[in-house]
């Protein structure tokens, strides 16, 4: 309330047929010395809100200066020189031109032949204070001005070139050359908008909600396009290729060939379990007796459990197909998300139905487990027979029951199985953290280099004798973490028992057990310690048990490694016959019908309000685009345009401010007694005067007193300004008493503040 500021803009807006289609930034003048509530450092505020108006390169900058003040020191026209250095957006403003001293004038000024600028100056004249009082309308202070202009000997040969209109002018002619420069990249920017969105507004053009026949159209449109994107997901396609995780064909691809073969593996290799119940069931068939040979019966008791227990892998390995291809449904059907009825319908049959296939598909799993365990095949040509069986029995079985290398190596044991980063998190902890390496696993090693070139090998571990345990995850690591060890209880890795790996994610995890595996590095399953010495003397305190025990093991061995080799081939066969293919059918013949029988057409067709706004959005939007290339085309054609003026010397904006020059201003008083510059109108500027003095033509300067002290005011020359009123020429022996045209009141504010 008591000449504060505040960064905050009031917007006015005027509607008018007289008024340009601009926005007028009224910025305040600098003020030097603080008054009222206004705070200590209120120049340097000042200066900061100019500053972000000014700095835009789209803003033109009216540099305002009194006429009866120095224009060397004008605040405004150095801090449209910091930011506009070619002068390009500046335009010079002269007002109070009626106010100056009798026989003084700004012609030369206003004419651009003392300090120039590039698009020179524009003399104005506003209302007075008296003027606003008295209720003078504008189109009256236009008229006065031209007349001023008109009568005025110094700036009647330029009056179509001063005044209010010629400023309105000038200012309309920027914004057409503003216009017409940006009119190519607009109109480019505009008709790549209109190409993103012409296929879309393709069909809403002819756009009729209530029309049944397009309702059937769309239905039957959106079908297809969901049978072929679920095809193409479970299948592969080349196009809309997820990049970031596994998904669809590829997902249930691992879990055949990675995942299912690991959950066997792990389930199956449980030496010293299974060789406790061999050697259970050895006693029980003999029972009271002491048997001279090794029971058959006892391997078929065997193998019929160890057969049993693949249902549980196979069971799991169907879940989690199912699990998959319900999550490649819902992502199938975000394209139908602007019919939500029938996106969630399609949803719902579609999980329906495969919950149907989940049931027959296990039945059929576990009838071919059942099928398996009701017949032991002992005549299959890969099964090793009793006779050799023995015969291994007596040699060394160490690799065997450890099954640490396994019968199924790689043709070269050196074939690369699995290359990819991981974390030795172990090592890393005593040595102040958790490092990355690059590993390579091959049928015979496991090797870890210091980057994937490759050309520095950090160590090679031997897979003999090597297993994989789980490691629990820390609660304050996001790693997750499987390790390896010796079975013979020796260190893997220097001193180190364990190696522990950490992956970023579990799936990393199970893939790289799943290579491992394919190594010959099978999971540990081993019993707790209280199990291995409660049941030790089981296995050493009869030596033909032992050996029988050996026999049926190998028995069961060799008969396990067809059994499970036919159940990977088989299961994976069975899900996709009776699973998969049976959901692609489904979608592709059946799914149409089942929506059109579960609810009305207009039902499931009904649009959501969010697609029916973009609908309308998308053809406004389209209109409108259409309508400002055709305005665009308008404007370019039918424009004038103006060059840019050439530049001129204005170093004597900066020099000014640092020792202004010798001038009869300066000797008389602060105020302007040489004229000041013209815009750059029509003809070309005038050459520029390297420093103000005097130039022939002026009148004579009479002699003036020295200056004098300015009245306390807040601001100078500059956006906004008061006036400094000097002594008149007519009393030069009194100095010091105060003119006569100054009123004993305070000035009052000068109208039409500048901009």
């Amino acid at each position: 309330m008591n000449k504060g500021i505040s960064s905050i803009p009031i917007n006015l807006r005027v509607y008018s047929p007289h008024v340009l289609n601009l926005t007028l930034i009224d910025l305040p003048g600098i003020t030097k010395v603080p008054v009222g509530d206004q705070p200590p450092d209120i120049e340097y505020q000042i200066r900061e809100m100019i500053m972000q108006f000014i700095t835009r390169e789209n803003c033109l900058i009216l540099a305002v200066t009194p006429a009866n003040t120095d224009l060397a020191n004008s605040d405004a026209l150095k801090l449209a020189k910091e930011v506009d250095p070619q002068g390009l957006r500046t335009i010079g403003v002269i007002t109070k031109l009626d106010l100056m001293d009798e026989g003084t004038d700004a012609r030369d000024v206003l004419e651009n032949k003392l300090l120039p600028l590039r698009r020179g100056y524009v003399g104005v004249v506003n209302r007075s204070q008296k003027d606003i009082d008295g209720k003078k309308d504008i189109k009256a202070a236009m008229l006065a001005e031209r007349k001023f202009f008109l009568s005025h000997p110094a700036y009647r040969h330029i009056a179509d070139r001063m005044g209010t209109p010629h400023l309105q002018k000038v200012l309309n002619q920027q914004l057409t050359n503003h216009i017409r420069d940006t009119l190519p990249n607009f109109r480019n920017k505009l008709q790549g908008q209109l190409l993103s969105i012409e296929h879309e507004v393709e069909g809403y053009k002819n756009f009729k909600p209530e029309d049944p026949t397009r309702k059937t159209k769309a239905l039957l449109q959106m079908v297809q396009q969901f049978a072929v994107d679920f095809e193409k997901r479970i299948e592969g396609s080349g196009d809309q290729v997820d990049t970031l995780e596994l998904s669809g064909g590829a997902k249930i691809n691992r879990i055949f060939h990675e995942r299912f073969p690991f959950e066997i593996v792990k389930m199956e290799f449980n030496e010293k379990e299974l060789r406790r119940e061999i050697s259970y069931a050895i006693k029980n068939i003999h029972g009271i007796r002491t048997g001279l040979f090794t029971p058959d019966m006892a391997f078929e008791a065997i193998v019929k459990k160890q057969i049993v227990k693949l249902k549980g892998p196979s069971l799991k390995s169907v879940d989690l197909v199912i699990q998959e291809l319900i999550n490649t449904v819902k992502k199938c059907t975000k394209k139908l998300a602007n019919f939500p009825r029938l996106c969630e319908e399609t949803e719902r049959i579609v999980a329906n139905h495969i919950r149907e296939r989940e049931g027959k598909t296990k039945d059929q799993v576990l009838l071919l487990i059942d099928i398996q365990v009701s017949y032991i095949n002992t005549n299959h040509e890969d099964f090793i027979g009793f006779a050799n069986a023995q015969q291994r029995s007596s040699q060394v079985h160490k690799k065997n029951t450890i099954g640490n290398q396994g019968t199924n190596l790689p043709p070269s044991r050196q074939i690369v199985i699995r290359k990819g980063w991981l974390t030795i998190s172990n090592i890393g902890i005593m040595k102040g953290g958790s490092k990355g390496y690059w590993f390579v696993l091959t049928a015979e090693s496991l090797s870890w280099y210091k980057d994937d070139e490759e050309k520095e090998k950090k160590y090679m571990l031997p897979l003999d004798n090597l297993k994989v345990r789980d490691v629990e995850k820390s609660f304050m690591s996001s790693k997750h973490i499987f390790a390896l060890f010796n079975t013979e209880q020796r260190n893997v890795y220097k001193d180190y028992r364990f190696l522990e790996l950490a992956c970023d994610s579990q799936e990393d995890v199970d893939s790289w057990k799943a290579s491992l595996l394919r190594a010959g590095v099978y999971p540990d399953k081993s019993l707790t310690e209280n199990d291995e010495n409660g049941q030790a003397e089981n296995f050493s305190m009869d030596p033909q048990l032992e050996r029988q025990v050996e026999t049926i093991r190998n028995l069961v061995d060799s008969y396990m490694s067809i059994i499970n080799k036919c159940i990977r081939d088989l299961i994976p066969k069975t899900i996709m016959h009776l699973m998969i293919n049976n959901v692609k059918d489904f979608i592709n013949s059946e799914l149409l019908a089942q929506l059109y029988s579960s609810e009305d057409q207009n039902t499931l067709m009904e649009e959501s309000a969010e697609q029916a706004q973009r609908r309308d959005e998308m053809l406004r939007m389209y209109q409108a685009l259409k309508e400002a290339l055709v305005i665009i085309g308008d404007i370019n054609t039918a424009t004038t345009f103006t060059p840019a003026p050439p530049p001129v010397d204005d170093s004597w904006i900066q020099h000014s401010r640092r020792s202004p020059p010798p001038s009869p201003t300066t000797q008389r008083r602060p105020t302007l007694s040489a004229p000041l510059p013209r815009p750059a109108s029509g003809r070309g500027p005038a050459p520029a005067i390297p420093s103000p003095g005097p130039h022939s033509g002026a009148p004579p300067v009479p002699f003036r007193p020295g200056p004098l002290p300015p009245f306390p005011s807040s601001s100078s020359s500059g956006s906004g300004s008061s006036d400094w009123f000097g002594a008149p020429p007519q009393v030069p022996s009194r100095p010091t008493r105060a003119p006569p045209s100054v009123p004993r009141r305070p000035p009052p504010a000068v109208p039409g503040r500048p901009s």
